[in-house]
């Protein structure tokens, strides 16, 4: 069973480990439970995380739509089965709304995928409970919970020390610590950023009508992208990628008032809508984060401190979990001579991810592009975009593989 400790009671004390793990959330445990289970001594390293402010009986403002990816990474650690199964719901289609006089449309389901399901939704409180739980009997983890505060890197070993001065010893760290990433910030690894000028608000409702397992999304021009995907009964989780000064008056407004903002787009397929929790809004910001790399000296990124993408997708969790996977691969199919932090393998892993990676940040950034512009001619051709795909089976095909990580 793991150990947990909190920062060393001897300001002089190392720990040795082969990998530290760097980060408290769900990317950050996936990695330290895959990583044990190839056999490796881990350390998980982080702040306790804040508490959980939603009522037991609610829903989480903040969800995610995990492909097969995940599912199948998350099922070989024995966590996918640990879920509230009666809180993870199915999508069986997705249909995207085009704008405007003669909106376009393409719409997908899980039996033209030839699949039982495009994706699932979970509540990041669900997924983190279910980790929790398999970290409390994992081997090869001991948990520590603090911060870190400098890191030293040698030919052979990195040395992460913490604000209370002790220290951990290891061959290899991973920056699983988010979009502002401390790991990443030691490493002098440059960056791309810019920000989309939009937030992201989220909560949930209840609609009158049954959503039959579809996920929906409305590009609607300057209002922004707007998604209602499908959570257990007939509720949804609402996702809209809002402008800035749009998403100040929605914060500034009751559930009720930002319902009635969706009548115009959901009322045809899904009824009015009720929310669940009228004072659970919330929002976060849209960015594009794209580092240069994805490898250090003795040092590999995964999730946001990877690479942040535009969430119209809601691949950007999709893609963590595929560097988590990848990243297991690769260090369980190094040579017998080479470390867990050897550069030859660190670049193995790299080159592994960057197509994946690349091709997610060019797609999501294009079309935020594209579809954030209010211009009438880059109105109907993205309707006429839309329309098209929806007839050329063969593209669709590809596109739906491609997103449910297959």
């Amino acid at each position: 069973m793991n150990k947990s400790t909190s920062p060393s009671t001897s300001a002089a004390s190392t720990l040795s480990v082969e990998i530290c793990i760097v980060g408290n959330g769900a990317i950050a445990k996936t990695t330290a439970l895959g990583l044990a289970n190839a056999g490796l001594k881990v350390i998980l390293l982080g702040p306790p995380a804040a508490p959980v402010t939603t009522p037991a009986e609610g829903w989480d403002a903040r969800v995610y739509a995990l492909n097969h990816t995940a599912h199948r990474l998350l099922s070989s650690l024995k966590v996918w089965g640990a879920l509230d199964a009666a809180r993870v719901t199915p999508v069986d289609a997705m249909i995207i709304h085009g704008d405007g006089p003669k909106p376009g449309g393409l719409a997908f389901d899980a039996y033209g995928a030839h699949t039982d399901t495009l994706a699932w939704i979970l509540e990041e409180r669900n997924l983190n409970q279910a980790l929790d739980a398999a970290l409390r009997f994992a081997q090869n983890v001991t948990i520590v919970g603090g911060r870190a505060a400098a890191l030293q890197r040698g030919d052979d070993l990195a040395t992460v020390t913490l604000a209370d001065g002790s220290s951990i010893e290891a061959q290899l760290v991973v920056g699983a610590d988010g979009a502002e990433s401390w790991v990443r910030g030691q490493c002098d690894i440059g960056l791309d950023y810019r920000p989309y000028g939009q937030r992201g608000v989220v909560t949930n409702f209840a609609c009158e009508k049954p959503h039959h397992g579809a996920a929906h999304q409305w590009f609607t021009g300057e209002q922004g992208i707007v998604a209602l995907l499908p959570l257990a009964g007939n509720q949804v989780s609402l996702v809209w990628s809002a402008p800035d000064a749009l998403a100040d008056t929605l914060r500034a407004e009751a559930a009720q008032q930002i319902a009635d903002r969706l009548t115009v787009y959901a009322a045809d397929t899904l009824g009015a809508l009720t929310p669940l929790q009228p004072e659970l809004v919330r929002d976060f910001p849209l960015r594009l984060i794209r580092p240069h790399a994805m490898t250090s000296p003795r040092v590999a990124l995964v999730g946001d401190a990877a690479h942040v993408v535009h969430p119209m997708a809601g691949h950007g969790m999709n893609l963590g979990f595929g560097d988590v996977a990848q990243l297991i691969e690769t260090l369980a199919a190094r040579e017998p001579q080479r470390g867990v932090g050897d550069a030859r393998v660190l670049a193995r892993y790299e080159r592994a991810r960057k197509e994946d990676v690349l091709l997610m940040q060019v797609t999501t950034d294009g079309l935020a592009r594209l579809f954030g512009a209010d211009a009438e001619p880059l109105r109907a051709v993205r309707n006429l975009g839309l329309n098209l795909l929806d007839k050329i089976p063969v593209l669709k095909r590809r596109l739906i593989s491609h997103a449910m990580g297959k």
